[in-house]
């Protein structure tokens, strides 16, 4: 039996090539397959934005897959009687387990519906996990449990290890980019949005009367461990100042004080404090 640290992902390889697997072929080892590979030429490339933004702008009007989750606070796929939510949810048993050498091993799938292009950015996008933390992310083979990166409608995610083959969704425009990729695994990791906080009122100010009629539960605050950080505009889960506004660029629906003026929610990748938390929640040492 293959031994589990020759499935690891060896993401620091120079050759990306290595991720890339020829169009149509099939997984013999999970037997999933897709069709309809495209390519990447057929695509629009999107002026440079923030993760928030971009989640914001391919998710809009999308409440509901159809037979699939709900979407919740923006991004966050819920069933209809999920109560999951980052950090409590973790105190639960929705982290991934961590091993005897210390590592936690997130084995994942990446559908063939992307291009070579867009996988690699999705694979790059899980080498700074592994630079900066003890998280593994590793071939799905046999496992169980793992993440299943896939092109459906929208980007988003569940919320921690719920079990089972779990879907991040990463529709091929406007989702697959490295700050949308990894503020997707950071909620697959078990991670809420830095506006939900508990804390959050002493930083931010909620305008109700700027958000969007039906939005508002976007903005609610979750009971959150956290783990000991500061509030982080610069978090790559931060929504940005006119997140489900009336009027984008009129109209802000997040106001930082005592600084109103503050950048929020511009993050293209993860920040220390993202990095530190992830560190925290999953007791990595020596990051």
């Amino acid at each position: 039996m293959t031994s589990f640290a020759t499935l690891i992902l060896v993401l620091s390889l120079t050759s990306s090539a290595f991720f890339s697997h020829a169009s149509g072929e099939r997984n013999s080892t999970t037997g999933e397959d897709d069709d309809n590979e495209l390519d990447s030429s057929e695509r629009e490339t999107e002026a440079p934005q923030g993760a928030s933004d971009l989640i914001e702008a391919a998710n809009t009007g999308l409440e509901r897959l159809r037979s699939g989750p709900w979407i919740k606070f923006g991004d966050i796929a819920q069933t209809s009687t999920s109560t999951r939510n980052a950090d409590p949810c973790t105190a639960r048993g929705c982290t991934w387990p961590r091993s005897y050498r210390g590592y936690v091993y997130v084995p994942i799938y990446i559908s063939r519906k992307y291009s070579r292009a867009e996988r690699n950015v999705i694979i790059q996008s899980l080498v700074e996990f592994h630079r900066v933390s003890c998280i593994r992310f590793v071939w799905r083979r046999r496992h169980r449990d793992y993440l299943y990166f896939c092109p459906f409608t929208g980007c988003w995610s569940y919320i921690g290890r719920q079990g089972g083959r779990q879907v991040i969704s990463l529709q091929q425009r406007r989702c697959v980019s490295r700050g949308t990729v990894q503020h997707e695994i950071l909620h697959a990791l078990g991670f809420h949005h830095e506006q939900s906080r508990s804390d959050r009122d002493k930083h931010v100010r909620i305008e109700a009367n700027n958000v969007l009629p039906g939005k508002l539960s976007n903005f609610n605050k979750v009971n959150t461990n956290n783990l000991g950080t500061p509030y982080d505009y610069s978090s790559i889960m931060h929504y940005s100042r006119f997140a489900f506004s009336k009027q984008r660029g009129v109209l802000p629906t997040i106001v930082p004080i005592p600084d109103s003026k503050a950048v929020i929610g511009q993050a293209d990748k993860m920040s220390g404090n993202d990095i530190k938390r992830l560190n925290k929640l999953y007791k990595c040492r020596g990051y």
